[in-house]
């Protein structure tokens, strides 16, 4: 069977991170993807490091697989070629600070009109309504705008950032999410629209329960390090070399802990009985833990827990990421070649499906242009003496 996005083509306006991480997703279920790339220089994120051989390995990991089209958007025969290309793709991903797009006579009004069946995904700092709406933003801003900094980090230290991109990454899922449901509603109703999605929107939505938590007594709920909100004991502690993580979800699993370690004593004080006291123990607890953690390796902590079957793991390096054989076993880490750098690892697509064979390896990321003759030759039937003119001209 096809992938199930097979037939689907996209036109991919965005660069760096949320636009390009949703369009990869798409790709990855069978879309098409047409990068559409400012002439001579490219998606900003091609001058991102890391690097080899001056090859941005951070573009290569995001952008595999698609083809790229240069086009000056800021003349109008860009904007008509746009439209053109507009005529033979189904969805359009746009992350520009909204009203860019409108500026250009490329607002989603302006386009549905012409193209009824178009479904025009934004995706922005703040969303295009609202009265923050033209603010710049960056994944750091909203963290730290959606409350996700506040409780993240040391009781006693600064606001973090989380390690990864997370205001970036999850406007894309958002917006991947939201074009194939859109997608979806098209097949039933024939009409297109616009999927609108905001980075701190979307930051608001992952905070759990901390929105829950601070209507209970009225308090921003604090940074807490490792450790769960309102599950105990469910964090990291050292042991005698290392770190691990241990989870114990429920009160059967505590007592179980209790035996590991030795400690059965633990399993009727009054402190530690249910969940709840633990909780409200958990300095005390936590005390406890920390002394015998600390008596035993990483690698005999894991052999112990692993055979009371409690839930625990090592914190991974990345070196371990790329080594881990369930990690291996589900195809996570998967070949990009390139002409320029060689053998490229990448994450693999974590949406396994019964309907396709999840490759081992993914196609190279183009150069700016790479397709240009291709696409504006073949499937706008522009001749070659054409696309010269508009590459002299700077339209391409």
């Amino acid at each position: 069977m096809s992938k199930p996005l097979a037939g689907v083509r996209v036109l991919d306006l965005s660069r760096v991170l949320a636009g390009p991480f949703c369009t990869m997703i798409l790709g990855d279920l069978g879309a098409e993807v047409l990068k559409v790339e400012i002439p001579g220089k490219g998606d900003d994120s091609r001058s991102f490091g890391p690097f080899k051989n001056d090859r941005s390995l951070y573009f290569i990991s995001i952008n595999r697989g698609k083809r790229s089209v240069s086009l000056n958007l800021k003349t109008e025969k860009g904007r008509s070629i746009l439209k053109k290309l507009l005529a033979t793709h189904d969805v359009l991903v746009e992350n520009y600070r909204p009203g860019v797009m409108e500026k250009l006579g490329l607002g989603y009004d302006t386009l549905r009109a012409e193209f009824p069946r178009l479904i025009y995904a934004a995706s922005s700092g703040y969303g295009h309504t609202g009265p923050d709406s033209a603010r710049p933003a960056y994944d750091i801003l909203a963290q730290a705008a959606g409350g996700l900094m506040s409780i993240t980090g040391w009781p006693d230290g600064p606001p973090t950032r989380v390690g990864c991109s997370i205001g970036d990454l999850s406007a894309s899922l958002y917006t991947a999410i939201g074009i194939m449901a859109a997608l979806y509603q098209r097949s039933q109703t024939g009409k297109g629209q616009k999927v609108d999605v905001a980075m701190l929107d979307c930051q608001v939505s992952l905070l759990e329960n901390a929105l829950a938590r601070y209507q209970v007594d009225g308090r921003n709920p604090e940074r807490l390090g490792t450790r769960h909100p309102t599950i105990a004991p469910f964090q990291a502690y050292a042991t005698r070399d290392d770190y691990m993580v241990v989870a114990i979800g429920n009160d059967a699993l505590w007592k179980t802990l209790c035996n590991v370690i030795r400690r059965p004593d633990l399993i009727d004080d009054q402190r530690f009985r249910t969940n709840g006291d633990r909780t409200q123990n958990i300095d005390a607890m936590n005390q406890i833990l920390e002394a015998e953690f600390r008596c035993r390796t990483t690698a005999e902590w894991e052999h112990i827990l692993a055979d009371a079957g409690l839930p625990h793991s090592t914190i991974n390096g990345i070196d371990a990421v790329l080594k881990h054989p369930q990690v291996l076993a589900r195809n996570m880490v998967v070949d990009v070649s390139d002409k320029v750098v060689g053998t490229v690892k990448i994450a693999g697509n974590p949406i396994k499906m019964s309907s396709f064979d999840d490759e081992v390896s993914r196609p190279p990321m183009p150069t700016v242009g790479q397709h240009n003759a291709e696409v504006y030759g073949d499937l706008l039937g522009y001749s070659d003496s054409e696309i010269e003119a508009l590459r002299e001209e700077g339209v391409i």
